[in-house]
């Protein structure tokens, strides 16, 4: 009976192994696109600074400071926008901060993500920021796209820092996926 059982266990893994051909690693379908990571070195990502004004291009989230706004670009950093006249809006500087997709703020002080790094800045003068603390390693930082279902090309850390994703056409299904 001992054997019985043990052959028939043997033959359950054994065709729990056998596929039909087909890919098993695909989870859902391939539509042709997928994201491809866009790569930072080190000393890009170290370097914050207040800039000339910028055009808006992927805004996200907004921070008022009357009469100043403050709205953050996708991976990019801050724009400060001078919101006196409403009805006429002044964009009048940028912090560039690589790999920030995440801001929020408490009175004089604006927490910004730099990546795995939390940035401050005092913004008590916000037509002069200025970083007062970079706490390292403060945030957990994800290799893959912030979408669910998708296909990605795999981070290859040799490249450099992962700050943000780009959705690409692809010829073949890339290897990794969410």
């Amino acid at each position: 009976m001992k054997n019985l059982f043990r052959l028939f266990f043997l033959f359950a893994i054994v065709t729990s192994c056998v596929t039909d051909g087909s890919d098993s690693f695909e989870r859902f379908p391939f539509d042709g696109t997928g994201y491809r990571p866009i790569y930072t070195t080190e000393e890009e990502m170290a370097k914050i600074e207040v800039i000339g004004a910028q055009p808006l291009s992927k805004p996200g989230k907004i921070y008022v400071l009357e009469p100043y706004l403050f709205i953050n670009e996708a991976g990019q950093g801050i724009h400060i926008v001078d919101n006196s006249d409403p009805k006429n809006p002044k964009n009048i500087s940028f912090i560039s901060v690589a790999g920030n997709y995440d801001m929020a703020a408490k009175g004089k002080f604006l927490y910004a993500d730099n990546l795995t790094n939390l940035v401050v800045f005092d913004i008590s003068d916000p037509k002069a920021p200025k970083l007062t603390k970079k706490v390292p390693n403060a945030i957990p930082v994800n290799n893959y796209p912030p979408f669910d279902n998708v296909y990605f090309e795999c981070v290859e850390s040799k490249k450099g820092i992962v700050t943000g994703w780009e959705k690409v056409p692809m010829s073949k299904r890339p290897n990794c996926s969410r």
